[in-house]
């Protein structure tokens, strides 16, 4: 039987040490071995298709109750570039649950990442072998999410604090499937050193294979703070996760937590590989149709929200016809025209028209009509007399009203 050839790679430093690992020989945990041997097998001289085309330059966060199927066609008709994210799913539902309505997504969704919440490697591996065959682009593994569900569950954030198994369930997904997989983090949790725990996790994980690294940079506080409460109160250090980028130069790191516009997210891009926009996007979606100019030199989708929201219509038409209520989508166009004139009678009409079970199109249609008047009566305010732009202003109010 011919003898497999030793192979050797060799990681930049991680918090000064070399991280060194030798397939076929020693240097990585037992359980880490063969799952690397796989991996390396199933890897070509250049990383597959070089990530399989994504870019990881700027993302819309996992997030839960947010980030599903129908807020992701809405996100993509603002931004053709940005990568989208599913919500977390747990290995037990994607395994047991019903495939398609917890998986099933729209083509116009990618590139597309599936988000996966889960501690057992063989499930994990599992459950991204379904997630590849639904048609992901990426798998990620949540390693940061702090709620008590999670924690009750031994995932999420928790995790923070076993690096080795992370690097297991990392590499145990990696010789399963073909797509990239990705660890989201934070910088630490509870009492730990960010110095230390994201160098533990990060050597881990890249030792695995890991294609990238998304770093939330806040600490989680399993004990004494809330779900919401971790999102604002552990304070941000940015700094941490340059240093990390500084540390391993050739891992993709992209950063999370915090930012708040496409500015902001331009000065990150300087210090390391990607942003991830979480609830500025969702609050504020106006925010994506810069994405593509600024961000990829590319033009937007549509030249306005009006027309990124009629855009949708055919969608709308089509998922009515599968008994989609129509609540379900414009939910997640609350904050669509923030700060424009007639934002609030458009939110008023979501809130009351939208939420009828036979609403349709036309409901949705109606809404917009709202804005565009509202708009109209506002341009008109630039022009006339003093008195005449009282007059128009009290319009602007009533339109809005």
């Amino acid at each position: 039987m011919q003898q497999r050839r030793s192979r050797t790679k060799y990681l930049p430093t991680i918090g000064g040490e070399i991280v060194k690992w030798t397939v076929g020989g020693k240097g990585l945990p037992a359980k880490l071995l063969s799952c690397a041997n796989r991996v390396l097998d199933r890897l070509t001289d250049e990383k597959i298709s070089k990530m399989n085309g994504l870019d990881f330059r700027f993302s819309v966060a996992p997030m839960m109750d947010w980030t599903d199927r129908h807020c992701r066609v809405f996100h993509r008709a603002l931004t053709r570039k940005a990568k989208l994210y599913s919500e977390m799913l747990t290995t037990g539902a994607v395994i047991r649950g019903d495939r398609e309505r917890l998986l099933g997504f729209d083509a116009c969704e990618h590139p597309v990442a599936l988000q996966l919440g889960g501690s057992s490697p063989r499930d994990l591996a599992e459950s991204a072998k379904i997630g590849e065959d639904f048609g992901y682009d990426e798998i990620n593994l949540n390693v940061g999410c702090p709620s008590d569900r999670v924690q009750d569950g031994r995932f999420g954030a928790c995790l923070m604090a076993t690096p080795q198994l992370v690097g297991e369930c990392v590499a145990a997904m990696k010789a399963k499937i073909r797509v990239p997989v990705t660890v989201k983090c934070r910088i630490g949790i509870d009492d730990q050193d960010p110095e230390r725990s994201l160098d533990e996790l990060a050597r881990s994980v890249v030792t695995a294979g890991a294609d990238a690294l998304i770093v939330h940079a806040r600490k989680a506080w399993l004990e004494g703070l809330s779900p919401k409460e971790n999102r604002d109160i552990p304070p941000l250090d940015y700094d941490r996760v340059y240093r990390l980028k500084a540390a391993i130069p050739d891992v993709t790191i992209s950063i999370n937590g915090g930012i708040t516009s496409i500015e902001e997210a331009k000065a990150h891009l300087q210090r390391v590989d990607g942003v991830m926009l979480g609830r500025a996007a969702y609050h504020e979606p106006w925010r994506l149709l810069a994405v593509d100019p600024e961000l990829f030199g590319a033009s937007s989708p549509h030249a306005s929200m009006h027309e990124a929201i009629e855009s949708l219509f055919p969608y709308i038409e089509r998922e009515r016809a599968r008994g989609t209520r129509l609540h379900a989508i414009t939910r997640h166009m609350v904050g669509a025209f923030h700060g424009v004139p007639g934002a609030r009678a458009f939110r008023r009409a979501l809130a009351e028209n939208c939420v009828k079970t036979d609403a349709g199109v036309e409901q949705l249609r109606e809404a917009l009509r709202l804005v565009k008047s509202a708009v109209a009566f506002s341009s008109e305010v630039e022009t006339g007399s003093r008195e005449e732009n009282a007059s128009k202003q009290k319009k602007v109010a009533d339109a809005a009203a």
